[in-house]
């Protein structure tokens, strides 16, 4: 039985395992750089630890956090996602230090990792994937002359990393020219890695992607899929679960799909396997992300399946605590990611002081973040802030709540993402649920719109004025 677990990540996914520990009567221990020392998941931890004034290499020192781990009693420890949830050499360093890692083993980290060697175990398991190419990109020349044999448009990918990072869409032999290079440095730069590969660009397809829970007793379940159509620059604003675009028989499909593919390399734990739905409902593999997702609280709304207790408890060793005939969803859920950004002002990030702030709720209705009034939202981090979940037994009625929802949840001191989520509410083809990956740039309008002050923003702004002013 794990008795305690460290957190290696912070904000809003560190709060959210905190929570987690604390139904299972786990301890947890939370690690912080000088720029989170007053982050909320630092309190909702049993325990913090300080690792050190850089605000990001902090969270990347993988031998720093398995020895902060080792030193104060830890049994297992939790990547959250973005960071080290990722990377094989932390998985590694658990297991040879004794502490459990909860996520995969990190030969299929580092499998599933490669998106050229994902590629090949998904065509040995039949399960379908994008044409491509079945290697490494060595130079422009062999670029283009693929490029000629499948057709444009094409898309160059990074074959390491993720993110949305080091993907480019080239529609003719000049973009392609103009983006090689471009794309390497890009990904060299973030991944340490300058290797790129090239699929058949599937235009305008639809995001699908199905949760699956593995155990070390050979079971596979999965959770049902999330519509993650709504993104910008391949970055998800939007996920919705089940997805209100898909048939009965193409969920099922899709289900048994995913299912598959973690069976073909031995996965175990929480993952993700995500696919490209084209116009013609095809179906094809396009990765699978070895962790735990920002939007796992839809599928957890639809299903009843909390996927942290989950994962600690497969970590444990043990049996999952559901059969995939148990497995029933009741209505529909939505989640917004609510980023300090100004989408008026080409999304630019917006960090800072948080005046006042009041998260949404009534039926339906959870917020995961890690803010309050009086935090100042870092620069050095993400931009998301928190997380606004909204369920209802229909389309109609989620489009409805999510309105109230969105009304309720108040952020003031930075701009936010809140106001252009109403836009894509209002868009009678989102309402319709007629979406995919290329609605946010064919909808540059939903960026105009206008911020109306209530009496309570322009006493609250000056009140503000005046404590400043007491303060001086």
């Amino acid at each position: 039985m794990i008795k305690k677990i460290l957190i290696a990540n912070r904000g809003e996914i560190a709060v959210r395992i905190a929570r987690a520990c604390n139904e299972m009567g786990i301890k947890s221990a939370a690690i912080y750089t000088d720029a989170d020392r007053y982050s909320l998941h630092v309190t909702k931890a049993d325990e913090n630890y300080n690792i050190g004034p850089d605000s990001v290499a902090g969270y990347l020192n993988v031998s720093r956090i398995v020895d902060l781990a080792v030193s104060t009693g830890c049994d297992a420890l939790h990547p959250g996602y973005g960071f080290l949830s990722e990377n094989p050499a932390l998985a590694e360093q658990c297991a040879l230090r004794g502490i459990k890692f909860i996520g995969p083993d990190a030969k299929v980290i580092r499998q599933m990792g490669d998106k050229i060697k994902a590629r090949e175990a998904m065509i040995a398991a039949k399960i379908p994937v994008v044409p491509g190419t079945e290697g490494n990109l060595e130079s422009l020349e062999d670029a283009k002359a693929f490029a000629k044999k499948i057709g444009y448009p094409v898309m160059l990918k990074a074959t390491n990393g993720g993110g949305g990072r080091g993907i480019r869409l080239c529609k003719d032999e000049s973009e392609l020219g103009y983006n090689f290079d471009r794309v390497r440095s890009e990904v060299s730069k973030a991944f340490g890695s300058a290797d790129i590969f090239m699929e058949k660009a599937i235009v305008n397809p639809r995001h699908i992607e199905v949760q699956i829970l593995a155990d070390s007793r050979g079971n596979i379940i999965h959770l049902y899929e999330r519509d993650c159509s709504i993104q910008r620059r391949h970055q998800k604003l939007i996920e919705i679960a089940p997805s209100p675009q898909l048939t009965q028989k193409q969920r099922e499909y899709i289900g048994d799909l995913a299912v598959r593919a973690a069976k073909a390399v031995g996965y175990q734990n929480a993952g993700t396997v995500e696919f490209l739905m084209s116009d013609d409902d095809q179906f094809y593999f396009m990765e699978m992300n070895t962790r735990l997702q920002v939007e796992h609280p839809v599928s957890e709304t639809i299903t009843g399946i909390d996927i942290v207790q989950e994962q600690i408890r497969i970590a444990a060793g043990k049996k999952l605590s559901v059969k995939q005939q148990d497995i029933h969803t009741r209505g529909i859920a939505i989640e917004f990611r609510i980023n300090a950004e100004d989408p008026r002002n080409d999304f630019l990030p917006s960090f800072g002081r948080i005046s006042r702030y009041f998260a949404a709720g009534g039926p339906g209705v959870r917020t995961d973040g890690a803010i309050y009034t009086g935090y100042h939202i870092p620069p050095y981090y993400d931009s998301m802030c928190v997380k606004l979940i909204v369920w209802a037994l229909s389309w109609p009625e989620l489009i409805a709540r999510s309105k109230r929802a969105l009304k309720d949840i108040e952020v003031h001191g930075v701009k936010t993402t809140i106001p252009y989520h109403m836009q894509i509410l209002n868009s009678k083809e989102f309402a319709g649920a007629h979406f995919d990956t290329s609605f946010v740039e064919s909808h540059p309008e939903l960026t105009e719109y206008s911020i109306k002050q209530n009496k309570g923003e322009i006493a609250a702004a000056v009140g503000a004025a005046i404590a400043a002013h007491l303060q001086l």
